[in-house]
């Protein structure tokens, strides 16, 4: 009980100390609010991130692979030697489906961007993606309206088409959109369906400004000599690494490489975007931790500062409450309790001020200042109040009644 009283009381005092010194408890508290601002926006900055990897990497899908030419991430100087690698065709795909194992389906995928139009209405540089029917198998599709292109649609070339949300709104504001003729890059489609709204991939690429179409049309009216995609969904995440060997050995076989070779082509799988990330967060986190710790460091120096000055301005009533009986420890933490309350309305202050940051950030990508981050940005301010408070605090508890008394 004793001990509570000397807690309530130390409080008490510090909030008195805070309110009469307004301007320099603010000026004492500055490092320790940016500090604060630093490494909950760091935090902050992280899970979006990691948020917004994991929607669009759900996009593609967690257990899917891709046969191309060249590697996602690779080092400039080796793009020689990735551009002279052959192209891979579209039969591919049928191979792969037949032969392996831990396989459930596999699709070519090739693009290109064209403009779209519909009347006085007009998209530039629309995403247009030719596959066969197949591809339904390896993505989940989603559509408001209509239906996707069939084998038959696929088999003679058919001009239909499967537009974007976003697409449809633009170019289909107040209209009905099935059976609308547009012309994409000059030639005329038909709109058989409308895809159900996906947002963008990693805030750049949206997948609602895309129009998909049957792989025989698009080699006819885009061009069948170019390297496409292969698409592929393994039977579940746990076999991911056996269905990529499988797929890596039916490739092999079907470009007849010997086993001194090296691959003439890629396996790209979703997990490459989360090492680039990866590399990433390193340096956020690498800088983040250097500015909030170079933050508090210099708010922490302030504080211990300022708590010497309390300590000397307020002498003679530490020697007045040694002689009526105040014994070392309620000196100690009533300056201990004054130095963390100091750091605490700063770590309020600073809260307050991610606040801001977080919605600025979320501008951009998706940010929460989560109750976790909240609770970190306290538990470091009492440690900051406690390790920089604890020397000022333990010599006004060492100090001499009659020494303090005769001080003026």
């Amino acid at each position: 009980m004793r001990f509570a009283i000397e807690l309530w009381e130390g409080l008490v005092l510090a909030l008195f100390s805070l309110i009469s010194h307004k301007m320099r408890a603010v000026l004492t508290m500055l490092g320790i609010i940016i500090g604060i601002v630093t490494v909950t926006a760091m935090f902050t900055v992280i899970r979006g991130l990691e948020g917004e990897i994991d929607r669009s990497l759900s996009m593609l899908g967690t257990n899917v692979l891709f046969v191309e030419r060249t590697a996602w991430f690779y080092p400039p100087q080796d793009w020689i030697r990735y551009a002279s690698r052959p192209d891979i065709r579209a039969d591919l795909a049928d191979e792969i489906r037949d032969r392996a194992r831990y396989v459930t389906a596999a699709a070519p995928i090739v693009d290109t961007g064209r403009p779209v139009r519909y009347r006085d209405r007009a998209i530039y540089g629309a995403y247009i993606q030719g596959s066969t029917p197949d591809i339904t198998r390896v993505d989940r599709i989603d559509l408001t309206e209509g239906r996707w292109y069939n084998e038959i649609d696929n088999l003679v070339g058919r001009n239909v088409a499967v537009i974007g949300s976003e697409i449809a709104e633009t170019l289909f504001p107040n209209e009905q959109t099935l059976g609308k003729a547009i012309r994409i890059g000059g030639r005329r489609f038909e709109v058989i369906g409308v895809l159900a709204k996906q947002g963008k991939f990693f805030g750049l690429f949206s997948f609602d400004e895309q129009i998909q179409i049957p792989l025989r049309t698009f080699e006819r009216h885009f061009g069948r000599y170019r390297s496409v995609t292969i698409k592929i969904r393994a039977a579940s995440a746990d076999v991911l690494d056996r269905a990529e060997e499988e797929i890596t050995g039916i490739v092999r076989a079907e470009r007849g490489l010997d086993a001194m070779e090296e691959n003439n082509f890629e396996v790209n799988k979703t997990q490459a975007f989360r090492d680039q990330i990866a590399n990433v967060k390193a340096i956020v986190y690498g800088i983040g931790l250097f500015l909030t710790g170079l933050s508090l460091l210099v708010g922490g120096i302030g504080v211990m500062n300022i708590m010497f000055v309390a300590v000397r301005e307020r002498t003679r009533e530490i020697g007045i409450r040694k002689a009526v009986g105040a014994k070392r420890r309620a000196i100690l933490v009533q300056f201990l309790i004054e130095a963390i309350t100091v750091c605490v309305a700063a770590g309020v202050l600073g809260v307050l001020a991610s606040t801001g940051v977080t919605a600025l950030i979320n501008q951009f990508i998706p940010a929460t200042l989560s109750m976790g981050t909240i609770m970190l940005a306290f538990f470091i301010c009492v440690g900051v109040g406690i390790i920089f408070g604890v020397v000022p605090a333990w010599n006004a508890a060492r100090m001499k009644p009659i020494d303090a008394l005769r001080f003026s």
